[in-house]
């Protein structure tokens, strides 16, 4: 059964369709690269996943279910410029506002809310830091920290839009890896990236879009050069086909 499925799936911004009869499934166990152009949609498609915007057509499903209530089952992990980092919490505060929905705004934490915080900061790396004021955490940090909120939901599916942006090197290794574990511990991660040779290298499967589902597959079976030619606009001579043979 997969974890989240999509299907049909159609997005109009400024009366413009953006998104157009987009389906994809992520399993568990499995980490999923979204890769395209800018303007492709992958922004868009994560953020109706997520109820942010109100798709024109289509279904999701979580866990073969429909969704009735918008992001129900899914942990969003927003681009980090998204989140006001001088707002005067804790590490530990931010990842709980992450069960706000679960909470309601006025009931307090319980017991079962602070150890699925604790274990989210635990699986990230970040218990240690967890009493930090957020604005003191560098870019990784931050970036984990948004992960953590998103687990602290304990959901079917997590969603990660570019999470590699603004990241030295060494730090992206360390959240790719993180990601991974993630999926083999039974997850279902979909992220958007422009990292294509770090996604041919670590993801399970690649979904190709721009604007519709142009391929999807493994890696392996991604080599021909025409669907990455359809989907970025390129010709044969791009160095980013180069970036396809190489890895």
């Amino acid at each position: 059964m997969n974890a989240l499925r999509v299907s049909g799936l159609a997005v109009d911004l400024g009366g413009r369709r953006v998104l157009t009869d987009v389906g994809l499934t992520v399993d568990r166990g499995e980490l999923v690269g979204l890769v395209g152009p800018n303007g492709a949609g992958k922004t868009t498609l994560l953020r109706s996943l997520m109820g942010l915007l109100k798709p024109k057509a289509g279904e999701v499903e979580v866990d073969g279910e429909p969704v009735r209530r918008a992001g129900t089952g899914l942990g969003y992990v927003p681009q980090r410029h998204e989140f006001a980092w001088d707002f005067p919490l804790s590490v530990e505060g931010v990842v709980m506002t992450g069960r706000t929905g679960r909470l309601g705004l006025f009931r307090r934490p319980r017991a079962a809310d602070w150890r699925a915080v604790v274990e989210a900061l635990d699986r990230v790396r970040m218990a240690d830091l967890r009493t930090r004021p957020v604005g003191e955490l560098s870019g990784g940090q931050r970036q984990r920290v948004l992960l953590a909120r998103a687990l602290a939901l304990q959901p079917s599916a997590l969603l990660l839009d570019e999470p590699f942006t603004g990241l030295d090197m060494p730090t992206q290794e360390l959240l790719s890896d993180l990601l991974l574990s993630l999926a083999r511990d039974s997850n279902a991660v979909l992220t958007t990236t422009h990292d294509l040779p770090g996604a041919l290298y670590t993801c399970d499967r690649l979904i190709l879009l721009n604007r519709t589902v142009v391929a999807a597959g493994p890696p392996d079976q991604l080599r021909d050069e025409k669907p990455w030619m359809d989907t970025f606009g390129v010709s044969e001579g791009s160095p980013l086909l180069k970036i396809l043979k190489a890895v």
